[in-house]
């Protein structure tokens, strides 16, 4: 019985929907708003041209890297002459420069002190000291807690080759 009178009272209400006579007020609403004059749009403002901007930066560091501590080795002008040793097999962090490579803490393992070093890819890995890192020839002199001190070997730019210390801080640590 009670699914009759549902029926009964659902067929009532939407018999109600379907009558003209309760729209009549939305179609005189619909005429009005169509009768109203239509509104002017402003035109587009005329397009100013800019001069092209030439970038100039895009060799220099970037911003957001820190900057590279330097120190620069002096050597007597007799002093023995520094070649890289270019017959060495490289290690794997050399592909990357010293500012794609960052250190994320030390290890310490039967009494070898290891830095881990991240490199931009996101891996983590081991050097020791004598390892190589860096595109610069970069051998690691020394593993402290908060840096590795590097000597790298690069042209002086006049046919031949200076050493340079350098030094890579832990991630986090400010330059002092």
């Amino acid at each position: 019985m009670t699914r009759i009178l549902s029926f009964l009272s659902l067929s009532v209400a939407l018999s109600a929907c379907s009558t003209g006579s309760d729209l009549q007020d939305l179609q005189a609403f619909m005429d009005e708003v169509d009768s109203r004059p239509q509104g002017a749009i402003k035109p587009l403002p005329p397009f100013q041209r800019v001069p092209p901007f030439a970038y100039e930066a895009g060799a220099m560091r970037s911003p957001f890297e820190p900057p590279a501590v330097l120190k620069r080795v002096e050597r007597n002008p007799g002093g023995p002459k520094v070649t890289p040793d270019f017959n060495r097999v490289k290690e794997f962090l050399e592909q990357y420069t010293i500012g794609q490579l960052a250190m994320v803490g030390t290890l310490a393992q039967s009494g070898v002190q290891f830095g881990l070093v991240e490199d931009n890819d996101g891996g983590v890995h081991r050097v020791q000291v004598g390892d190589y890192m860096g595109s610069d020839h970069g051998r690691v002199l020394d593993i402290e807690d908060t840096n590795i001190e590097l000597i790298e070997i690069v042209s002086d730019g006049i046919g031949g080759w200076v050493e340079r210390e350098r030094t890579v801080l832990l991630a986090g640590v400010e330059r002092g």
